[in-house]
């Protein structure tokens, strides 16, 4: 049952509950960034419209409303995948989210932070090269790797038929083009909330080039 008073993350409606959730989330991050670097130094200021509501941007996006798993690469300092999981609880509260973070010490907060929101999520502090075939419904990604890369690790970790959702940055056109020599895709592109030259690119039906 919805909580009667709603507030807005990025464009997602959520509970006065969850909101306060990603409000402590934020100040999580705040403390922990000057210690291991979580986000640059330029964007603490503007956590919340940077990072937390374009990762809502990023749960919002895929239309995905039967996916029983999402996996986020790279999590880093939880984006998108805590953001993900914080609106999971309210919103898609049979969502199993799984963190993968090869960096000891952010992985360390991941869990930390996830006990600390009392969230239900999977950390894998390994290499994505390392990690066993995950078979996960929604698969997303943000400032890991170019396009064709994240590619190859989505035909290792998404089932068929799942979708892909990676947020990219100004050159998101070019590397689409860059991505096209070597895979076929349907791809919606959305225009990011959080940056006017970014995108968020949602990916479906992706295959090699015979």
């Amino acid at each position: 049952m919805r909580n009667a008073t709603e507030l807005s993350v990025g464009s997602v409606n959520v509970s006065r509950e969850t909101f306060e959730e990603l409000r402590a989330y934020e100040s999580l991050v705040c403390r922990w960034t000057p210690a291991i670097n979580l986000v640059s130094k330029a964007s603490v200021d503007d956590l919340w419209q940077r990072h937390i509501a374009d990762s809502a941007q990023v749960f919002a996006a895929t239309g995905a409303e039967s996916a029983q798993s999402w996996v986020d690469l790279g999590s880093g300092g939880g984006f998108p995948g805590l953001v993900v999981a914080i609106l999971a609880k309210e919103l898609r509260p049979d969502l199993r989210v799984t963190l993968v973070e090869s960096d000891l010490r952010k992985a360390t907060f991941l869990r930390q932070a996830a006990q600390a929101l009392s969230l239900s999520v999977t950390v894998h502090s390994v290499r994505i090269e390392s990690l066993a075939p995950q078979n996960a419904d929604v698969l997303s990604a943000r400032a890991l790797a170019p396009l064709s890369d994240l590619l190859t690790h989505a035909e290792r970790h998404l089932r068929k038929g799942g979708i892909a959702v990676f947020p990219k940055g100004a050159r998101f056109a070019a590397e689409l083009d860059d991505a096209r020599k070597l895979w076929a895709f349907d791809v919606d592109v959305q225009p990011s909330l959080s940056d006017s030259e970014a995108a968020l690119l949602v990916i479906r039906n992706f295959h090699r080039h015979d």
